[in-house]
């Protein structure tokens, strides 16, 4: 069951992407990240109430309850950094770099969480570690919006290690608790750190200057991050996350091919193998 929600997951996630980025045109990325978060908080609690999971608040420990708070502001740190990332570069570009964080949060998973290490889990990890090299490609040097495009690259390598964290500090978070009302718990954070960033800078006043575009594919994108958290975390509470987080970076496919589809974004032959080193590398996990 771990591996479907897993698979599901990774669908999801990659939905995500492609919506978040139709619904950032012209929309401040602090902005957009709150609006989202608001969406993906109000599905997780319906989906609580709905199990009747919502009784079982007051037995969670504090260790539980540190770890869950710890996951959300580490999320809050990734997305704010991905999405930023997005609204800069290209998705076929910035994607790759956040699904690097996989390498990151297997090795954390070995070290930390104490994972078996195997033969295969290494090559897995070198042939996703060099297909991650081969899809980064480099970009022409333009001014948008006072900020040269180089910075999409260090967004997107700052979301990567949130991203790890994100995973290793979830996994601890949601050992001894529904993976549902862990990930309604998780949001409260991540909606209260993405509403304080966008006060701190200032950004509060861009909403009015939203549109009915801008609206309908933030709340799609919300959506679509709230049933990708709910298949996450329930398979990273029964699998381990050595293998999880892996094959929930193959959201990757969805996204690239998406973002072919809809924005013309095309792949060339060194990045095309680089995709095929990833997928074979996540898919020879479930050998592991």
């Amino acid at each position: 069951m771990w591996i479907i929600c897993a698979f599901g997951s990774a669908l999801f996630a990659g939905i995500t992407s492609i919506l978040a980025k139709c619904g950032m045109k012209n929309v401040n990325s602090n902005v957009a990240t709150a609006l989202r978060t608001i969406v993906v908080l109000l599905f997780s609690w319906l989906l609580v109430f709905i199990k009747g999971t919502q009784s079982t608040i007051g037995t969670i420990d504090g260790r539980t309850f540190l770890f869950l708070i710890l996951s959300g502001l580490a999320t809050g740190a990734s997305w704010l950094c991905y999405f930023r990332a997005l609204q800069l570069g290209d998705v076929n570009k910035v994607t790759p770099i956040d699904k690097s964080s996989t390498i990151l949060t297997m090795l954390l998973a070995m070290l930390f969480l104490h994972e078996e290490i195997t033969i295969i889990k290494i090559i897995s990890m070198l042939f996703i570690g060099i297909g991650t090299y081969l899809m980064i490609e480099k970009k022409e040097t333009i001014v948008k919006e006072g900020i040269t495009s180089k910075s999409w690259f260090f967004y997107a390598i700052a979301s990567a290690v949130f991203a790890s964290l994100t995973s290793i500090l979830g996994k601890v978070g949601m050992e001894n608790i529904d993976s549902t009302l862990g990930t309604a718990i998780r949001t409260i954070v991540v909606l209260v750190m993405a509403w304080v960033v966008v006060f701190v800078t200032k950004t509060q006043s861009t909403i009015r200057d939203l549109d009915k575009r801008n609206w309908i594919f933030l709340l799609l994108s919300g959506l679509a991050t709230g049933a990708s958290w709910l298949c996450y975390y329930r398979a990273l509470q029964t699998g381990p996350a050595s293998v999880v987080v892996p094959i929930d970076k193959l959201s990757i496919l969805i996204t690239i091919l998406f973002s072919w589809l809809v924005f013309k974004e095309k792949l060339n032959l060194k990045s095309g193998i680089g995709l095929v080193g990833i997928v074979a590398g996540t898919l020879l996990l479930l050998c592991a």
